[in-house]
């Protein structure tokens, strides 16, 4: 089997997708490619300066490209149900690429007061699903992908201490909210098994790519990573394991992809392993009622069997 590119992903015409964080980075590429391949691509993204610029860009490359700015800021559940309230006036909707994150960061708080890589990676797309998901399922066939990464590994969520007000360490919170995308991933897919709807869940990772998304890591560690960037994708082929994700023809719920060499750090996309924890459904079960709890938002899936 020939490595997956960009000249693999079939053609998208027809279809709508919303890629949030959409301006830079793999989030860009993704975009960028589904545009290429005659999709209808909403760029969420917080400011329209930015937005606009990602749109020109893509247009230089494609000039009928059929691209729309969402202003999504996910540390922030007002703008979250307001960008919710635009895309559920499109017609259809048929991927959802839960792509945008922080990594990181000093502590910060969101609007709503939860510690940022959390409240941004799990929780705000956990809102920004809940209030799309009847759009998702009422197309046949929708796909929601979420970005997860290789930290997710020897994650745990820190239910005692969820703002990080007795202890942060910026990469133990970064491996948590990639934890909690999947944990997301797999108990939305169990959820929609119990419909007689065919939208999936499914995630992927990037593997280590040179993005805006290291931006705050500290300059002691990255002289440490500075020999890995030899070896680390760039964001367009970062991009690949979320665009086999959202377009590949044999993907099923669950399933999770990420790249296929230099342990899952480098080149090309394949379907990977989760960690074994990660499959734990009382775990799953329990996050999923808190993320309900703190985001004010119940999902609705209709009729479960």
């Amino acid at each position: 089997m020939a490595d997956y590119c960009e000249a693999d992903v079939p053609s998208q015409t027809g279809k709508t997708a919303f890629v949030t964080g959409a301006n830079t980075g793999i989030g860009y590429d993704t975009a960028r490619v589904l545009a290429e391949r005659g999709a209808k691509v909403l760029i969420g993204c917080r400011t329209e300066e930015r937005a606009l610029a990602a749109i020109s860009k893509i247009k230089e490359e494609t000039p009928d490209a059929d691209l729309k700015w969402i202003e999504l800021d996910l540390a922030d559940l007002s703008s979250i149900k307001a960008a919710a309230e635009n895309i559920n006036k499109e017609p259809a909707l048929d991927i959802l690429v839960n792509n945008a994150g922080v990594m990181v960061p000093p502590r910060t708080l969101t609007r709503d007061g939860f510690e940022l890589q959390f409240g941004v990676n799990h929780l705000g797309h956990f809102a920004l699903t809940g209030q799309i998901l009847q759009k998702l399922m009422s197309t046949a066939k929708a796909r929601i992908v979420n970005v997860s990464s290789n930290a997710h590994k020897g994650g745990e969520i820190f239910y005692e201490d969820l703002t990080a007000e007795k202890k942060y360490s910026r990469i133990k919170r970064y491996q948590m909210s990639k934890f909690a995308n999947i944990l997301f991933t797999y108990h939305l897919q169990r959820l929609l098994e119990k419909t007689s709807n065919d939208t999936i869940s499914v995630a992927c990772h990037p593997g280590g790519s040179a993005t805006e998304l290291g931006r705050h890591i500290p300059l002691a560690f990255s002289i440490l990573l500075a020999p890995l960037s030899l070896i680390m994708n760039s964001s367009a082929e970062g991009a690949l394991p979320t665009l086999m994700a959202a377009t590949h023809g044999e993907v099923s719920g669950s399933d999770y992809f990420g790249p296929m060499k230099w342990g899952e750090m480098a080149h090309s996309a394949h379907k990977v392993s989760t960690d074994p924890f990660s499959r734990d459904q009382d775990n799953a079960e329990r996050l999923w009622d808190l993320s309900e709890k703190l985001t004010g938002i119940k999902y609705d899936f209709g009729e479960l069997s």
